[in-house]
Protein backbone atom coordinates (compact mmCIF):
# COMPACT_ATOMS: atom_id res chain seq x y z
CA UNK A 1 0.00 0.00 0.00
CA UNK A 2 3.04 2.39 0.74
CA UNK A 3 4.27 2.02 -2.39
CA UNK A 4 0.44 3.03 -4.49
CA UNK A 5 0.37 5.88 -1.88
CA UNK A 6 4.37 7.63 -2.75
CA UNK A 7 2.66 7.33 -6.59
CA UNK A 8 -0.79 7.84 -6.66
CA UNK A 9 -2.74 10.12 -9.10
CA UNK A 10 -3.21 12.26 -7.00
CA UNK A 11 0.16 14.20 -7.32
CA UNK A 12 0.79 17.83 -8.97
CA UNK A 13 3.06 16.31 -11.00
CA UNK A 14 1.34 15.06 -15.00
CA UNK A 15 4.77 12.58 -15.30
CA UNK A 16 4.47 11.05 -11.80
CA UNK A 17 0.67 10.79 -12.61
CA UNK A 18 1.03 9.01 -16.25
CA UNK A 19 3.60 6.92 -14.64
CA UNK A 20 1.26 5.77 -12.09
CA UNK A 21 -0.84 4.11 -14.99
CA UNK A 22 1.92 2.41 -16.66
CA UNK A 23 3.58 1.09 -13.63
CA UNK A 24 1.09 0.47 -10.64
CA UNK A 25 -2.52 1.67 -11.16
CA UNK A 26 -5.26 -0.85 -11.37
CA UNK A 27 -5.63 -2.59 -14.62
CA UNK A 28 -8.77 -1.34 -15.42
CA UNK A 29 -8.20 2.00 -14.65
CA UNK A 30 -4.79 2.11 -16.79
CA UNK A 31 -6.51 0.91 -19.38
CA UNK A 32 -9.74 3.18 -19.64
CA UNK A 33 -6.26 6.39 -19.34
CA UNK A 34 -4.75 4.79 -22.19
CA UNK A 35 -7.16 3.18 -23.94
CA UNK A 36 -10.26 5.90 -24.43
CA UNK A 37 -7.87 8.87 -25.73
CA UNK A 38 -6.98 6.37 -27.91
CA UNK A 39 -10.38 5.51 -29.30
CA UNK A 40 -11.47 9.49 -29.18
CA UNK A 41 -8.37 10.16 -31.25
CA UNK A 42 -9.51 7.77 -34.08
CA UNK A 43 -12.53 9.62 -33.98
CA UNK A 44 -10.91 12.26 -34.05
CA UNK A 45 -8.90 11.80 -37.53
CA UNK A 46 -12.52 10.65 -39.16
CA UNK A 47 -14.05 14.04 -38.22
CA UNK A 48 -10.53 15.65 -39.62
CA UNK A 49 -11.12 13.85 -43.06
CA UNK A 50 -14.66 14.70 -42.83
CA UNK A 51 -13.90 18.65 -42.47
CA UNK A 52 -11.26 18.59 -45.52
CA UNK A 53 -13.72 16.85 -47.78
CA UNK A 54 -16.48 19.21 -46.68
CA UNK A 55 -14.76 22.50 -47.46
CA UNK A 56 -13.88 20.90 -50.61
CA UNK A 57 -17.15 19.72 -51.26
CA UNK A 58 -18.32 23.63 -51.16
CA UNK A 59 -16.46 24.54 -54.20
CA UNK A 60 -18.75 22.63 -55.71
CA UNK A 61 -16.13 20.82 -58.65
CA UNK A 62 -15.75 16.82 -57.91
CA UNK A 63 -12.24 17.36 -59.93
CA UNK A 64 -11.19 19.05 -56.68
CA UNK A 65 -12.74 16.25 -54.39
CA UNK A 66 -11.34 13.25 -56.96
CA UNK A 67 -7.63 15.11 -56.13
CA UNK A 68 -8.01 14.51 -51.97
CA UNK A 69 -9.31 10.97 -52.72
CA UNK A 70 -6.19 10.36 -55.39
CA UNK A 71 -3.53 11.83 -52.51
CA UNK A 72 -4.87 9.66 -49.54
CA UNK A 73 -2.52 6.73 -50.03
CA UNK A 74 0.38 9.24 -50.55
CA UNK A 75 -0.76 10.85 -46.85
CA UNK A 76 -1.25 7.16 -45.67
CA UNK A 77 2.21 6.60 -46.72
CA UNK A 78 3.49 9.65 -45.48
CA UNK A 79 1.76 8.64 -42.18
CA UNK A 80 3.47 5.22 -41.78
CA UNK A 81 6.98 7.00 -42.18
CA UNK A 82 6.06 8.44 -38.88
CA UNK A 83 4.53 5.23 -37.60
CA UNK A 84 8.08 3.17 -38.38
CA UNK A 85 10.07 5.86 -35.75
CA UNK A 86 7.19 6.25 -33.80
CA UNK A 87 6.21 2.77 -32.85
CA UNK A 88 9.41 0.96 -32.47
CA UNK A 89 10.54 4.24 -30.72
CA UNK A 90 7.30 4.54 -28.41
CA UNK A 91 7.82 0.60 -27.61
CA UNK A 92 11.62 0.99 -27.26
CA UNK A 93 10.98 3.95 -24.60
CA UNK A 94 8.01 2.33 -22.52
CA UNK A 95 10.46 -0.59 -22.21
CA UNK A 96 13.21 1.20 -21.12
CA UNK A 97 10.92 3.06 -18.70
CA UNK A 98 9.97 0.29 -17.25
CA UNK A 99 13.85 -1.11 -16.97
CA UNK A 100 14.75 2.20 -15.32
CA UNK A 101 12.46 0.97 -12.34
CA UNK A 102 15.20 -1.80 -11.42
CA UNK A 103 18.44 -0.32 -13.08
CA UNK A 104 18.10 3.37 -13.26
CA UNK A 105 20.76 4.17 -15.46
CA UNK A 106 19.16 2.22 -18.70
CA UNK A 107 16.84 6.17 -18.42
CA UNK A 108 19.82 7.58 -19.87
CA UNK A 109 19.28 5.74 -23.12
CA UNK A 110 15.95 7.00 -23.77
CA UNK A 111 17.26 10.59 -24.85
CA UNK A 112 19.09 8.68 -27.84
CA UNK A 113 16.33 6.72 -28.78
CA UNK A 114 13.47 9.59 -28.81
CA UNK A 115 16.20 11.80 -30.65
CA UNK A 116 16.93 9.15 -33.02
CA UNK A 117 13.27 8.67 -33.61
CA UNK A 118 12.34 12.12 -34.41
CA UNK A 119 14.79 13.35 -36.66
CA UNK A 120 14.62 9.76 -38.41
CA UNK A 121 11.62 10.63 -39.49
CA UNK A 122 12.45 14.06 -40.63
CA UNK A 123 15.39 12.92 -42.18
CA UNK A 124 13.64 9.92 -44.16
CA UNK A 125 10.59 12.30 -44.49
CA UNK A 126 12.38 14.93 -46.27
CA UNK A 127 13.87 12.51 -48.67
CA UNK A 128 10.43 10.79 -49.46
CA UNK A 129 8.77 14.61 -49.64
CA UNK A 130 11.78 15.79 -52.04
CA UNK A 131 12.06 12.74 -54.15
CA UNK A 132 7.89 13.04 -54.93
CA UNK A 133 8.35 16.31 -55.75
CA UNK A 134 10.95 15.45 -58.20
CA UNK A 135 8.52 12.98 -59.91
CA UNK A 136 5.38 14.60 -58.98
CA UNK A 137 3.97 14.28 -62.75
CA UNK A 138 5.28 10.38 -62.97
CA UNK A 139 3.53 10.08 -59.25
CA UNK A 140 -0.06 11.95 -59.88
CA UNK A 141 0.11 9.60 -62.44
CA UNK A 142 0.78 6.32 -60.66
CA UNK A 143 -2.13 7.72 -57.66
CA UNK A 144 -4.61 7.29 -60.98
CA UNK A 145 -5.75 10.80 -61.76
CA UNK A 146 -7.05 11.30 -65.11
CA UNK A 147 -6.33 14.18 -67.05
CA UNK A 148 -9.40 16.24 -66.16
CA UNK A 149 -8.44 15.83 -62.27
CA UNK A 150 -4.24 15.84 -62.69
CA UNK A 151 -3.97 19.42 -62.18
CA UNK A 152 -5.86 19.33 -58.62
CA UNK A 153 -4.24 16.76 -57.33
CA UNK A 154 -1.20 18.11 -58.43
CA UNK A 155 -1.48 20.64 -56.33
CA UNK A 156 -3.25 18.99 -54.15
CA UNK A 157 -0.04 16.70 -53.43
CA UNK A 158 3.06 18.84 -54.18
CA UNK A 159 1.95 21.21 -51.19
CA UNK A 160 1.57 17.63 -49.18
CA UNK A 161 4.99 16.44 -49.90
CA UNK A 162 6.17 19.95 -49.11
CA UNK A 163 5.48 18.66 -45.60
CA UNK A 164 6.24 15.51 -45.67
CA UNK A 165 8.67 16.13 -42.85
CA UNK A 166 6.03 17.62 -40.65
CA UNK A 167 3.53 15.14 -41.08
CA UNK A 168 5.99 12.48 -40.24
CA UNK A 169 7.60 14.14 -37.63
CA UNK A 170 4.12 14.62 -36.00
CA UNK A 171 2.97 11.00 -36.04
CA UNK A 172 6.27 10.05 -34.36
CA UNK A 173 5.55 12.59 -31.59
CA UNK A 174 2.04 10.97 -31.17
CA UNK A 175 3.72 7.75 -30.00
CA UNK A 176 6.49 9.11 -28.37
CA UNK A 177 4.36 11.20 -26.25
CA UNK A 178 1.73 8.00 -25.60
CA UNK A 179 5.00 6.01 -24.54
CA UNK A 180 4.88 8.10 -21.39
CA UNK A 181 1.52 7.52 -20.61
CA UNK A 182 0.47 10.37 -21.83
CA UNK A 183 -2.75 9.47 -23.98
CA UNK A 184 -4.59 12.01 -22.36
CA UNK A 185 -2.21 15.36 -24.22
CA UNK A 186 -2.58 12.89 -27.44
CA UNK A 187 -5.69 13.33 -27.30
CA UNK A 188 -5.97 17.05 -26.54
CA UNK A 189 -2.94 17.85 -29.56
CA UNK A 190 -5.22 15.65 -32.31
CA UNK A 191 -8.15 17.72 -31.47
CA UNK A 192 -6.43 21.29 -31.16
CA UNK A 193 -4.98 20.06 -34.75
CA UNK A 194 -8.38 19.56 -35.77
CA UNK A 195 -9.54 23.14 -34.42
CA UNK A 196 -6.29 24.09 -36.38
CA UNK A 197 -7.56 22.48 -39.88
CA UNK A 198 -10.83 23.92 -39.16
CA UNK A 199 -10.03 27.57 -38.76
CA UNK A 200 -7.29 27.65 -41.63
CA UNK A 201 -9.50 25.61 -44.31
CA UNK A 202 -11.89 28.71 -43.72
CA UNK A 203 -9.03 31.11 -44.41
CA UNK A 204 -6.79 29.31 -46.94
CA UNK A 205 -10.42 28.04 -49.11
CA UNK A 206 -13.36 30.17 -48.02
CA UNK A 207 -11.93 33.27 -47.89
CA UNK A 208 -8.51 32.98 -49.89
CA UNK A 209 -10.17 30.38 -52.13
CA UNK A 210 -7.05 28.30 -52.68
CA UNK A 211 -8.70 24.95 -53.28
CA UNK A 212 -7.12 22.25 -52.83
CA UNK A 213 -3.56 23.71 -52.07
CA UNK A 214 -5.58 25.28 -49.54
CA UNK A 215 -6.67 22.48 -47.92
CA UNK A 216 -3.32 20.75 -48.36
CA UNK A 217 -1.40 23.78 -46.71
CA UNK A 218 -4.45 23.34 -43.68
CA UNK A 219 -3.14 19.91 -42.90
CA UNK A 220 0.27 20.54 -42.85
CA UNK A 221 0.29 23.39 -40.93
CA UNK A 222 -2.20 21.99 -38.44
CA UNK A 223 -0.05 19.05 -38.20
CA UNK A 224 2.50 21.82 -37.41
CA UNK A 225 0.23 22.59 -34.21
CA UNK A 226 0.74 19.45 -33.15
CA UNK A 227 4.85 19.23 -33.74
CA UNK A 228 4.81 22.37 -31.37
CA UNK A 229 2.62 21.00 -29.02
CA UNK A 230 3.89 17.75 -28.33
CA UNK A 231 7.68 18.98 -28.73
CA UNK A 232 6.97 21.51 -26.05
CA UNK A 233 5.04 18.88 -23.83
CA UNK A 234 7.80 16.47 -23.98
CA UNK A 235 10.44 19.28 -23.23
CA UNK A 236 8.61 20.63 -20.38
CA UNK A 237 7.25 17.28 -18.80
CA UNK A 238 9.22 14.51 -19.66
CA UNK A 239 11.99 13.42 -17.39
CA UNK A 240 14.05 11.15 -19.67
CA UNK A 241 13.68 12.53 -23.58
CA UNK A 242 15.10 14.77 -25.54
CA UNK A 243 14.29 15.85 -28.78
CA UNK A 244 18.16 17.97 -29.49
CA UNK A 245 20.37 16.33 -32.04
CA UNK A 246 23.52 16.09 -29.94
CA UNK A 247 21.59 12.69 -29.07
CA UNK A 248 21.04 11.55 -32.54
CA UNK A 249 22.97 8.27 -32.63
CA UNK A 250 23.26 5.39 -35.15
CA UNK A 251 24.46 3.17 -32.88
CA UNK A 252 22.90 -0.46 -33.62
CA UNK A 253 21.72 -0.87 -29.65
CA UNK A 254 18.77 1.80 -30.76
CA UNK A 255 18.54 1.82 -34.64
CA UNK A 256 18.07 -2.01 -34.78
CA UNK A 257 15.01 -2.80 -32.09
CA UNK A 258 13.27 0.51 -33.30
CA UNK A 259 13.49 -0.05 -37.03
CA UNK A 260 13.18 -3.51 -36.05
CA UNK A 261 9.64 -2.90 -34.66
CA UNK A 262 8.87 -0.38 -37.01
CA UNK A 263 9.70 -1.40 -40.53
CA UNK A 264 6.23 -3.70 -40.02
CA UNK A 265 4.23 -0.47 -39.51
CA UNK A 266 5.32 0.94 -42.60
CA UNK A 267 4.79 -2.37 -44.68
CA UNK A 268 1.53 -2.91 -43.26
CA UNK A 269 0.42 0.78 -44.35
CA UNK A 270 1.79 0.11 -47.75
CA UNK A 271 0.08 -3.50 -48.24
CA UNK A 272 -3.38 -1.61 -46.47
CA UNK A 273 -2.46 0.94 -49.76
CA UNK A 274 -2.33 -1.56 -52.64
CA UNK A 275 -5.03 -3.78 -51.16
CA UNK A 276 -7.37 -1.21 -51.05
CA UNK A 277 -6.77 -0.14 -54.88
CA UNK A 278 -7.10 -3.93 -55.54
CA UNK A 279 -10.52 -4.58 -53.87
CA UNK A 280 -11.97 -1.23 -55.00
CA UNK A 281 -11.06 -1.95 -58.59
CA UNK A 282 -12.56 -5.72 -58.20
CA UNK A 283 -15.89 -4.26 -56.64
CA UNK A 284 -16.50 -1.67 -59.52
CA UNK A 285 -16.57 -4.21 -62.11
CA UNK A 286 -19.79 -4.81 -60.22
CA UNK A 287 -21.37 -1.38 -60.45
CA UNK A 288 -21.80 1.17 -58.30
CA UNK A 289 -24.55 -0.64 -55.76
CA UNK A 290 -21.87 -2.61 -54.33
CA UNK A 291 -19.02 -0.09 -53.79
CA UNK A 292 -21.68 2.31 -52.36
CA UNK A 293 -22.99 -0.64 -50.14
CA UNK A 294 -19.08 -1.67 -49.36
CA UNK A 295 -18.74 2.02 -48.22
CA UNK A 296 -21.53 2.50 -45.90
CA UNK A 297 -20.92 -0.75 -44.22
CA UNK A 298 -17.27 0.25 -43.83
CA UNK A 299 -18.52 3.03 -41.54
CA UNK A 300 -21.13 1.56 -39.80
CA UNK A 301 -18.57 -1.18 -38.95
CA UNK A 302 -16.75 1.88 -38.12
CA UNK A 303 -17.99 2.50 -34.48
CA UNK A 304 -16.83 -0.75 -32.86
CA UNK A 305 -13.46 -0.68 -34.66
CA UNK A 306 -12.50 2.79 -33.22
CA UNK A 307 -13.03 1.06 -29.73
CA UNK A 308 -11.07 -2.35 -30.45
CA UNK A 309 -8.03 -0.24 -32.02
CA UNK A 310 -8.63 2.03 -28.86
CA UNK A 311 -7.76 -0.65 -27.08
CA UNK A 312 -5.06 -2.61 -28.90
CA UNK A 313 -2.85 0.42 -29.80
CA UNK A 314 -3.43 1.93 -26.53
CA UNK A 315 -2.46 -1.10 -24.55
CA UNK A 316 1.21 -0.80 -26.62
CA UNK A 317 2.85 0.99 -23.36
CA UNK A 318 1.45 -0.73 -20.67
CA UNK A 319 2.60 -4.19 -21.84
CA UNK A 320 5.77 -2.70 -22.98
CA UNK A 321 6.43 -1.08 -19.78
CA UNK A 322 5.70 -3.72 -17.71
CA UNK A 323 8.29 -5.96 -19.75
CA UNK A 324 10.96 -3.92 -19.40
CA UNK A 325 10.17 -3.72 -15.89
CA UNK A 326 9.78 -7.56 -15.62
CA UNK A 327 6.65 -7.66 -14.40
CA UNK A 328 4.93 -11.04 -15.26
CA UNK A 329 1.58 -10.32 -13.63
CA UNK A 330 1.28 -7.06 -14.92
CA UNK A 331 2.00 -7.99 -18.17
CA UNK A 332 -0.63 -10.79 -18.33
CA UNK A 333 -3.23 -8.69 -16.54
CA UNK A 334 -3.02 -6.16 -19.18
CA UNK A 335 -3.64 -8.71 -22.08
CA UNK A 336 -6.03 -10.86 -20.17
CA UNK A 337 -8.26 -7.29 -19.38
CA UNK A 338 -7.60 -6.23 -23.33
CA UNK A 339 -8.37 -9.67 -24.65
CA UNK A 340 -11.78 -9.18 -22.74
CA UNK A 341 -12.40 -5.74 -23.38
CA UNK A 342 -12.09 -6.62 -27.19
CA UNK A 343 -14.29 -9.34 -26.87
CA UNK A 344 -17.05 -7.90 -24.83
CA UNK A 345 -17.28 -4.44 -27.62
CA UNK A 346 -16.81 -7.31 -30.14
CA UNK A 347 -19.72 -8.97 -28.81
CA UNK A 348 -22.11 -6.31 -27.99
CA UNK A 349 -21.57 -4.51 -30.98
CA UNK A 350 -21.90 -7.49 -33.58
CA UNK A 351 -25.21 -9.09 -31.31
CA UNK A 352 -27.01 -5.75 -31.72
CA UNK A 353 -26.12 -4.73 -35.52
CA UNK A 354 -27.06 -8.51 -35.82
CA UNK A 355 -30.78 -8.25 -34.65
CA UNK A 356 -31.63 -4.83 -36.13
CA UNK A 357 -29.23 -5.02 -39.46
CA UNK A 358 -31.94 -4.20 -41.94
CA UNK A 359 -32.91 -1.56 -39.79
CA UNK A 360 -29.44 -0.11 -39.28
CA UNK A 361 -29.12 -0.62 -43.01
CA UNK A 362 -32.10 0.93 -44.67
CA UNK A 363 -31.13 4.20 -42.51
CA UNK A 364 -28.23 4.30 -45.08
CA UNK A 365 -29.96 3.82 -47.74
CA UNK A 366 -33.65 3.59 -49.41
CA UNK A 367 -32.68 1.31 -52.72
CA UNK A 368 -34.04 -2.02 -51.51
CA UNK A 369 -31.33 -3.82 -54.03
CA UNK A 370 -28.57 -2.71 -51.82
CA UNK A 371 -30.24 -4.11 -48.88
CA UNK A 372 -29.46 -7.64 -48.97
CA UNK A 373 -25.54 -7.24 -50.30
CA UNK A 374 -25.63 -4.63 -47.63
CA UNK A 375 -26.45 -6.93 -44.61
CA UNK A 376 -24.00 -9.32 -46.32
CA UNK A 377 -20.85 -6.86 -46.48
CA UNK A 378 -21.51 -5.72 -43.09
CA UNK A 379 -21.49 -9.24 -41.62
CA UNK A 380 -18.71 -9.83 -43.46
CA UNK A 381 -16.87 -6.35 -41.74
CA UNK A 382 -18.40 -8.12 -38.54
CA UNK A 383 -16.86 -11.29 -38.68
CA UNK A 384 -13.35 -9.65 -39.77
CA UNK A 385 -13.49 -7.18 -37.21
CA UNK A 386 -13.38 -10.27 -34.58
CA UNK A 387 -10.24 -11.44 -35.83
CA UNK A 388 -9.04 -8.46 -36.59
CA UNK A 389 -8.95 -7.56 -32.73
CA UNK A 390 -7.23 -10.46 -31.14
CA UNK A 391 -4.89 -10.24 -33.79
CA UNK A 392 -4.07 -6.31 -33.45
CA UNK A 393 -3.77 -7.07 -29.66
CA UNK A 394 -0.93 -10.02 -30.54
CA UNK A 395 0.39 -7.72 -32.50
CA UNK A 396 1.00 -5.14 -30.03
CA UNK A 397 2.37 -8.23 -27.41
CA UNK A 398 4.82 -8.61 -30.08
CA UNK A 399 6.00 -4.91 -30.75
CA UNK A 400 6.08 -4.25 -26.75
CA UNK A 401 8.35 -7.10 -26.25
CA UNK A 402 10.54 -6.64 -29.00
CA UNK A 403 9.64 -9.34 -31.11
CA UNK A 404 10.48 -7.72 -34.24
CA UNK A 405 10.38 -10.82 -36.86
CA UNK A 406 6.55 -11.76 -35.32
CA UNK A 407 5.78 -8.30 -35.35
CA UNK A 408 6.29 -7.49 -39.38
CA UNK A 409 4.89 -10.94 -39.98
CA UNK A 410 1.80 -9.78 -38.59
CA UNK A 411 1.73 -7.00 -39.93
CA UNK A 412 2.27 -8.14 -43.30
CA UNK A 413 0.82 -11.32 -43.79
CA UNK A 414 -2.78 -9.93 -43.84
CA UNK A 415 -1.69 -7.75 -46.91
CA UNK A 416 -0.23 -10.69 -48.58
CA UNK A 417 -2.74 -12.83 -48.07
CA UNK A 418 -5.73 -10.71 -49.31
CA UNK A 419 -4.88 -10.01 -52.92
CA UNK A 420 -4.48 -13.69 -53.68
CA UNK A 421 -7.44 -14.59 -51.62
CA UNK A 422 -9.74 -11.76 -53.49
CA UNK A 423 -8.38 -12.54 -56.83
CA UNK A 424 -9.40 -16.39 -56.39
CA UNK A 425 -12.81 -15.23 -54.58
CA UNK A 426 -13.71 -13.05 -57.28
CA UNK A 427 -12.57 -15.68 -60.07
CA UNK A 428 -15.09 -19.07 -58.11
CA UNK A 429 -17.53 -17.07 -56.31
CA UNK A 430 -17.62 -13.54 -57.33
CA UNK A 431 -19.09 -10.68 -55.67
CA UNK A 432 -19.56 -12.98 -52.17
CA UNK A 433 -15.83 -14.06 -52.93
CA UNK A 434 -15.05 -10.39 -53.02
CA UNK A 435 -17.39 -9.45 -49.90
CA UNK A 436 -15.70 -12.42 -47.65
CA UNK A 437 -12.13 -12.19 -48.70
CA UNK A 438 -10.90 -9.76 -45.93
CA UNK A 439 -12.72 -11.60 -43.15
CA UNK A 440 -10.56 -14.89 -44.33
CA UNK A 441 -7.61 -13.64 -44.47
CA UNK A 442 -8.26 -11.94 -40.99
CA UNK A 443 -8.81 -15.07 -39.81
CA UNK A 444 -5.86 -16.41 -41.36
CA UNK A 445 -3.77 -13.79 -39.56
CA UNK A 446 -5.21 -13.96 -36.26
CA UNK A 447 -3.90 -18.07 -36.55
CA UNK A 448 -0.71 -16.86 -37.82
CA UNK A 449 -0.53 -14.63 -34.38
CA UNK A 450 -1.83 -17.11 -32.20
CA UNK A 451 1.01 -19.46 -33.60
CA UNK A 452 3.71 -17.22 -33.28
CA UNK A 453 2.29 -16.70 -29.40
CA UNK A 454 3.11 -20.17 -28.68
CA UNK A 455 6.31 -20.13 -30.27
CA UNK A 456 7.28 -16.94 -28.50
CA UNK A 457 6.04 -17.65 -24.83
CA UNK A 458 9.09 -18.86 -23.51
CA UNK A 459 10.99 -16.18 -25.28
CA UNK A 460 9.31 -13.43 -23.78
CA UNK A 461 9.48 -15.18 -20.14
CA UNK A 462 12.87 -15.19 -20.63
CA UNK A 463 12.98 -11.81 -21.16
CA UNK A 464 10.82 -11.02 -18.44
CA UNK A 465 13.02 -12.61 -16.19
CA UNK A 466 16.26 -11.59 -17.30
CA UNK A 467 16.14 -8.26 -19.18
CA UNK A 468 15.25 -7.99 -22.79
CA UNK A 469 17.66 -8.07 -25.64
CA UNK A 470 18.05 -4.01 -25.62
CA UNK A 471 18.32 -3.64 -22.08
CA UNK A 472 21.32 -6.23 -22.34
CA UNK A 473 23.13 -4.79 -25.37
CA UNK A 474 22.37 -1.02 -24.16
CA UNK A 475 23.81 -1.83 -20.59
CA UNK A 476 27.01 -2.99 -22.16
CA UNK A 477 26.87 -0.27 -24.73
CA UNK A 478 27.16 2.16 -21.80
CA UNK A 479 29.97 -0.14 -20.27
CA UNK A 480 31.84 0.26 -22.89
CA UNK A 481 31.97 3.81 -23.53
Amino acid sequence: MSTMNLESPTKADAVGTNRWYLSSAPIVRALLHLCIPMAAAMVVGAIYNVINAGFVGSLHDTSLLAAITFGMPLLSLVMAVGGMFGVGGGALVSRLLGAAEHEPAQADSIKSVSSFAVWGSVIVGAVVGGAGLLLLHPLVSVLGADAAAAPATSAYVSVMLAFVPVLAAAFCLEQLVRAEGAARQVMIGLIASVVANLVFDVLFVLVLHWGVAGVALSVGLSNLVIVAYFATWLMRHSEHMSLAPRWFTLSPTVVKPVLGVGVGTLLQSAFLILTSLVLNNLAAAYGDGPLAAMGIAVRIAQVPEFLVMGITIGVLPLLAYAYGKGDRSRLDSAMRASAIAVGGIVLIFSTSVFFFREQIFSSFVSDGSLLSIGVAILAAQLVAMIANGFAGLLTSLFQATGRAAAATVMSVTQGVLFIPVVLLGNLWFGLPGIIWALTVSEGAVLVVGVVFWLASRRTIDRGLAEGSPERAELALSQAEA
